[in-house]
């Protein structure tokens, strides 16, 4: 059986035993916040227990490394929805301790990918049509600093209010201790 079928079968019992009953809540954050952490997947459970959250208490927002990479992509743009129209009154950035955007290569990256059928045609005109691959597919050297550079990007929007407390903190992804690397209460 192939996952999708598993996973559309497992749905149907869930819908018809009800189990989603558990789980019902608004679309607006319980706790007023907005998080961007990253899709690694040992933080699927990890983080919201660490952090004390259920369903519901936080609009959260996934991504490799955790990074903000433009003030005008849909990182950005989720948080300042988040804000504006579902209420959340402080982001936390969350990053964690041995992430896989640390020393990302980019020419691994588009190696693996020219295994799988990407042709060196389409790597090529990309290049040509001004997409830089190598800082797209480029991570950070130092979790802490893609966190920092986040924080710092989210904070100075011109679209978001002077006084949004933006916080950044670390998380083990082995023991969800939090570490606090830019208290936003504090800026």
């Amino acid at each position: 059986m192939s996952l999708l079928n598993t996973i559309i079968e497992h749905n149907q019992d869930f819908v018809e035993t009800k189990e989603y009953e558990q789980f019902r809540t608004t679309k607006f954050p319980d706790k007023k916040m907005v998080i961007v952490t990253c899709m690694d997947a040992r933080l699927t459970e990890l983080l919201p227990k660490a952090m004390n959250l259920r369903n519901g208490d936080a609009k959260i927002i996934k991504n490799a490394g955790a990074i903000v990479s433009h003030p005008f992509g849909s990182v950005m743009r989720s948080i300042i929805v988040a804000v504006y129209e579902l209420g959340a009154e402080e982001v936390f950035v969350v990053g964690h301790h041995e992430c896989g955007m640390t020393g990302l290569n980019p020419q691994s990256v588009l190696e693996k990918a020219k295994s799988r059928g990407v042709s060196e045609d389409v790597i090529a005109t990309l290049g040509n049509a001004g997409v830089n691959l190598d800082n797209f597919l480029t991570g950070f050297q130092f979790v802490h600093d893609g966190v920092v550079r986040s924080v710092d990007l989210i904070r100075k929007h011109p679209l978001l209010p002077n006084n949004l407390p933006v916080h950044g903190l670390l998380i083990h992804p082995e023991t969800g201790r939090l570490d606090i690397i830019d208290n936003g209460y504090k800026s």
